[in-house]
């Protein structure tokens, strides 16, 4: 199978010498078969003859066009078919010249589409079959006329199939190029959605975490000298909020382990069950929190459970870090319908920048997590002071082909 393939290569790489061998090949049959005379009497036998000097001659000519037979393959085959029909006119006894003609157009066949090879074909096979019947030696009903007819059909025909396979093995070859890319445009698309995913849980619980930590040791640097009792408490939270903080690090970073890796993270991601247990962490920081629930008995996707908590500690961040001192939060979860509606209020001041003025990615985040779920975000100011961030989420997930209502 390797020198078949070597071989095959060297051919494509050596157009002109291959053709160089087959005409030397077909000049050979030529002369071989024109000093063969068939005869038909009571029985088929052949018997030796001497060829004419023209039909050597145009044998010659024949052979010698068909090297030139995938540079211009019209042309030769006009030159392949001239040198025929002048030896089925002049040659008797007559030379198998014709041969060197089916070569011709089965290169024409096979290089050219199928009108083309139509209509060539039939000139072709006119032409040589209506001169060797019409202006030959020999009857019109001799099998060597009829014989001129078959063997140019057998090369239009089987030029024909050549190019069509060609053109199948073709079209094969791209399809599976064109799978192979889209693939790896898949591929692709899908390591940069998880990398945006797991970059907005890394803001999340570090921006979360981080701020807990900055608000508790302003508190305990303030109370340090006149009240060490609460500055051990606002360090005790300090500690408890770095420890939560690389407890999700580890479980976040943890996914980029491979599945077969024994260390790798098995604990939940968390969800609104533990709603209480992040806004008590806030509480501690000293923000005033109330939480209304209207959601008993509802049972959220995962992802929808991961991104109401996420949108939830989000807003709360953005409170403690931009609300001021005094400011009070709200947080309502209430299921609608087929919906959902997570509401954060706060009533700070504003004096603080507002919420990723800085440059900071919170709310751009919380927008791409109910962007991918085909929910609603809705993020602003409050009249009167005070900021607002409204999430609808959809209480099971739907395909991006599917029909909202």
């Amino acid at each position: 199978m390797n020198t078949l393939q070597r071989a095959k290569c060297q051919a494509k790489a050596h157009p002109l010498a291959m053709d160089a061998v087959l005409a030397a090949g077909v000049l050979v049959c030529m002369v071989a078969g024109s000093f063969v005379e068939p005869r038909h009497r009571d029985s088929v036998s052949w018997a030796l003859r001497t060829p004419d000097l023209l039909s050597l001659l145009l044998i010659a000519l024949g052979a010698a066009a068909l090297v030139f037979r995938r540079r211009a393959p019209l042309t030769v085959l006009c030159l392949t078919g001239t040198v025929s029909v002048i030896e089925s006119v002049t040659g008797d006894p007559r030379a198998p010249v014709a041969m060197s003609a089916v070569i011709a157009l089965y290169t024409v066949a096979s290089t050219t589409d199928r009108p083309t090879t139509w209509r060539v074909g039939l000139l072709t096979m006119t032409v040589l079959t209506g001169f060797a019947m019409a202006a030959g030696s020999l009857p019109w009903y001799a099998q060597e006329n009829l014989a001129i007819f078959a063997w140019t059909g057998i090369g239009a025909t089987a030029g024909d199939a050549v190019r069509s396979r060609r053109a199948f093995v073709q079209a094969i070859r791209e399809r599976a190029e064109r799978a192979e890319r889209t693939r790896e445009e898949e591929a692709r698309r899908r390591v940069a959605e998880e990398r945006l995913r797991i970059a907005r849980d890394l803001h999340d619980v570090v921006a979360h975490h981080i701020a807990l930590v900055n608000v508790q040791a302003g508190v305990a640097a303030h109370v340090m000298d006149k009240r060490p009792d609460q500055a051990k408490e606002a360090l005790a939270h300090v500690r408890e909020a770095s420890r939560s903080a690389l407890n999700e690090l580890r479980a976040t970073v943890g996914l980029l382990r491979q599945s077969g890796d024994p260390e790798a993270p098995t604990e939940p991601a968390p969800g609104l069950d533990r709603l209480d247990e992040l806004t008590g962490t806030f509480r501690n920081a000293g923000l005033h929190i109330e939480v209304a629930r209207a959601d008993q008995g509802t049972t959220l996707p995962a992802a929808v459970d991961l991104a109401a908590y996420r949108i939830i500690q989000e807003a709360l961040t953005n409170v403690q870090k931009h609300a001021g001192p005094q400011a009070r939060a709200e947080v309502s979860v209430v299921r609608v319908g087929p919906h959902i509606e997570i509401t954060v209020l706060d009533d700070g001041s504003g004096e603080d920048e507002a919420p990723d003025s800085g440059g900071g990615h919170g709310l751009l985040g919380m927008r791409e997590r109910v962007t991918a779920l085909r929910g609603t975000l809705t993020t602003g100011p409050r009249y009167g002071g005070g900021f607002r961030v409204h999430a609808i989420l959809p209480v099971k997930n739907r395909t991006p082909g599917e029909d909202p209502a």
